[in-house]
């Protein structure tokens, strides 16, 4: 029987192994925090669980609007939300644990490296093992940067990882780093009812995204209250006493009650054995790794955020079911980013998938494009929400979808229409033609498609 051996537990690991035994493979699995990995415990449901607060509290907010009058403004109590979030957190690690041990994986709690292609050592609380593997997998996921002007504490400077031990509100949150992270946190405090400040060392807040969306969402925090200081770099955060004091590279300083740190990510390769293996990896330490998970090293694959492909768990999950299909000779669908969708968990949401503006631009692509404010749809004027808007990319002449962006409520919802449009290459008449419920929001995707049959 071939024996799999599997570094990290997140989405990449623990799904990997559910695949490997699937397909007959021994699995052992190796875990330092618990299964989940950071996504369960400390990133991706921590942060949608707060966020799913903060949405409820805006909803609340205007409710005036739908005729509903509420006799006392709704506040966050934030140990009590905090509380939660690291309750779900707990259960869907659990949760993740019973589903791969009954699974039949061998699960040891510890810190792994490699000794070489075929052999894991592993340090766990009873000692050291030393595991014989047919193929492993590294998926250690990466952890918050931080600068060595801005140490974090815990306490009033903060990661990612840190703010869930919070009791009271901020009462004036800087979020340092307006990319995903930044822009989600800083939405999140703001609904919750905290001043934040959003330093942005960009023209616009999440410069890497569709410059329609991200144009939209800054507008939205700024009519919010938030305060966002574009081209604004960190020089050094300092606390003093109960407040933080950030420095500004121009000089400028901005004083709050809290700094979250969102300076991006640094994979977890150190001390993994990597460079005595001969694993290559970029001036990052992230893994290098093709379309279908392999390292330069035969039978070792690597998958999720230390390889820095594209840092979402649904892409580290895939990463990881096909580094096992390819290993244990099932069927192999090499990764296609162009396919992958993902979502801002902003306050409205960004979801996109396929081609966007930015890679039309560089390449030259001949596409036509049509987009429509989410404000004209009719259960969008029936529920009050007027900020959003659908737009879709499709080959000019074909008519074949090849990209789409939608801002709104749940958009991470709405975007699923067009994300098996794009994956299927359906064409924009495809879309349209198929029935959509009256009132939905997911109308507005079909109208999208059918503004874009007149073009084709």
């Amino acid at each position: 029987m071939t024996h799999v051996v599997i570094i990290g537990g997140g989405p990449g690991g623990y799904e990997a192994a559910l695949v490997a035994r699937r397909l007959g493979a021994e699995v052992t699995l190796v875990e330092r925090d618990g299964l989940g990995g950071s996504t369960v415990l400390t990133d991706c449901v921590p942060s949608k669980t707060l966020i799913a607060t903060s949405d409820l509290l805006h909803e609340v907010s205007r409710s005036a609007e739908l005729g509903v009058e509420v006799p006392k403004a709704p506040r966050a109590d934030l140990a009590a939300v905090n509380d939660r979030v690291l309750r779900l957190a707990s259960a869907q690690s659990d949760d993740i644990a019973e589903r791969v041990v009954s699974a039949g994986v061998t699960v040891l709690s510890g810190i792994a490296r490699i000794a070489d292609a075929r052999t894991v050592i592993a340090q766990t609380p009873d000692g050291e093992v030393r595991l014989a593997a047919d193929g492993i997998l590294i998926a250690t996921g990466a952890h918050p940067r931080v600068s060595a002007d801005a140490q974090p504490d815990g306490e009033r400077i903060l990661t990612w990882e840190q703010v869930y031990a919070l009791r009271e509100l901020p009462e004036h949150m800087i979020v340092v780093g307006s990319g995903v992270t930044g822009a989600e946190f800083a939405s999140a405090y703001n609904g919750l009812g905290a001043e934040v400040t959003l330093v942005s060392s960009r023209d616009r807040v999440l410069p890497g995204e569709d410059p329609d969306a991200a144009n939209l969402i800054e507008d939205v925090f700024t009519r919010r209250g938030m305060n966002v200081l574009g081209k604004s770099r960190m020089a050094s955060t300092r606390r003093e006493g109960d407040q933080v004091v950030v420095t500004l590279t121009d000089g400028r300083t901005v004083t709050g009650s809290h700094c979250l740190l969102a300076l991006g990510s640094i994979p977890n390769t150190a001390d993994l054995g990597l460079e005595e293996v001969g694993i290559d990896t970029d001036d990052g330490g992230f893994i290098a790794v093709d379309k279908v998970s392999r390292t330069n090293i035969p039978g070792v694959y690597a998958a999720g955020d230390c390889t820095g492909v594209f840092m979402l768990a649904s892409v580290a999950a895939q990463q990881g079911r096909i580094a096992m299909a390819h290993l244990l000779g099932d069927a192999v669908h090499p990764l296609d980013l162009r396919k992958v969708s993902s979502n801002i968990f902003t306050s409205p949401e960004i979801a996109t998938v396929g081609v966007g503006q930015r890679e039309i631009d560089e390449q030259g692509l001949l596409v036509d494009t049509a987009i429509l404010p989410i404000a004209a749809n009719p259960r969008a004027k029936m529920q009050g929400v007027h900020d959003g808007f659908v737009k879709l990319y499709a080959r000019q002449g074909i008519g074949a979808l090849i990209g789409g962006v939608v801002v709104g409520p749940r958009a991470s919802e709405l975007i699923h229409t067009v994300s098996v449009a794009v994956s299927a290459s359906l064409t924009v008449d495809h879309v349209a033609d198929a029935f959509s419920v009256y009132p939905s929001m997911s109308g507005t995707v079909g109208e999208v498609a059918r503004r874009l049959h007149r073009q084709v």
